[in-house]
């Protein structure tokens, strides 16, 4: 095993995020259910290192210090991002949807768990093909790993990291098929001329996670003070890490970045009326969470997910399964049975299992055929990109503790 250094794991990370850039661009494939650009390269460079392993015997271990920084920041953004006067927005819907969307979190966990204790595996398999990895994603799925490594799961960051995958693009294929089957049941046609779903979304919501490719202006002072506040958290996050492992839960550090970054953004802009430079947190946000994610992937150790494959995948598929149904007879239900209930059905397939640029474009896919849902397209964004890791983080935490 080859120890590459910090330095070395960075500009190895740049290469893996540059070619998947590459990829993204050149495969309609991979744009079409948009895999993002470090999952993209890293399962390249993934499967690179392992077929290197099978044919040599060599591998690679890179150091974790600068990854683990990249996801702590990560996860300050979601929290710094999270702003709970948007609820007013929202209305009640908001927090209808809030709730369907925690209790399928606690459902799928339910039968990830439930499905691994009867394949034999360890339970908390059934956490990584649940709601860390389907909800949760790709940064979630890294965020919990070492906690579960440490709990019983060696193989816990090449499984997420597959899991997850295989929730991107199971989330794009189903939620247009989902909603336009109940749009039939409907009866209503598709318009001749729409307004455009992208123009809708920038209209109706910041986009802050959904539009990582827009561009931003950022001034040094603002870089500064965004700065500032992520400093504040990784410290909160800290002290609480050491008074958490010996007081408290044992919760991963992240969580308490993500707590700390909540606090942050609501007291100061509630109470000293600050003015949030949304901007410069997302930038730093996405290219800490593409970083992260790359230096992860280049760390998967593919050859320990040779006896898991076969499981995971049939709990996988009954995942899937089991989101449809609840997208359709739940979600669709619950949110008033109309058009728009349709248009969130579609989104939460997409966030159910993906991410919140799938749910996106699960909508997309259906307002631009049949006609605008600025409901839908305040929602889901909320939802998706923020409330959802803080409401997947404490389910999560209860979940781990009951299980260890």
């Amino acid at each position: 095993m080859i120890e590459v250094n910090s330095y070395y794991t960075l500009i190895a990370a740049t290469i893996v995020l540059l070619l998947g850039k590459l990829m993204v661009n050149k495969i309609k494939f991979l744009r079409d259910f948009n895999i993002p650009e470090p999952v993209a390269g890293g399962l390249v460079a993934a499967i690179c290192l392992f077929s290197l392993h099978a044919a040599t015997g060599i591998g690679f271990q890179f150091q974790k210090p600068l990854q683990d920084a990249f996801m702590l920041i990560f996860f300050t953004s979601i929290g710094l991002s999270a702003d709970f006067s948007r609820l007013k927005a929202g209305g009640i819907p908001l927090v209808v949807f809030t709730a369907i969307v925690g209790a399928f979190i606690f459902v799928q966990n339910i039968i990830g768990v439930g499905l691994a204790s009867v394949f034999g595996l360890h339970p908390m398999t059934g956490l990584i093909t649940g709601s860390i990895t389907l909800t949760g994603g790709h940064g979630t799925a890294a965020g919990w790993a070492p906690d579960l490594i440490k709990y019983g799961v060696p193989a816990a960051a090449e499984l997420g990291m597959a899991s997850a995958t295989f929730g991107l693009v199971a989330g794009g294929i189903i939620g247009g098929p989902v909603a336009r089957r109940l749009i039939n049941k409907m009866g209503r046609k598709p318009l001749d001329s729409t307004v455009s779903a992208d123009d809708q979304a920038h209209d109706s919501t910041d986009n802050m996670f959904e539009r990582a490719e827009q561009t931003r202006l950022i001034t040094a002072t603002s870089a500064i003070e965004t700065l500032a506040m992520f400093a504040a958290c990784l410290s909160f996050a800290e002290v609480m890490d050491g008074i958490d492992k010996q007081y408290l839960f044992d919760l991963p550090k992240f969580v308490w970045a993500l707590f700390g970054g909540v606090v942050l953004r609501n007291v100061l802009v509630s109470a000293f009326k600050f003015n949030m430079f949304d901007r410069a947190i997302d930038v730093f946000g996405n290219a800490s969470l593409s970083l992260f994610l790359a230096m992860a992937l280049l760390n998967l150790q593919l050859w320990q997910l040779t006896d898991l494959a076969g499981k995971v995948t049939i709990i996988l598929l009954i995942q899937t399964v089991v989101m449809i149904l609840y997208a359709t007879y739940v979600t669709y239900v619950f949110m008033g049975r109309d058009y728009d209930a349709t248009v969130l059905a579609a989104g939460h397939c997409g966030f159910g299992l993906g991410a919140t640029p799938t749910a996106v474009a699960n909508m997309q896919s259906i307002t631009e055929r049949f006609g605008s849902s600025h409901k839908a397209f305040l929602i889901v964004p909320l939802v998706g990109a923020f409330f959802v890791d803080i409401i997947n983080a404490l389910i999560l935490a209860g979940f781990v503790n009951f299980l260890k």
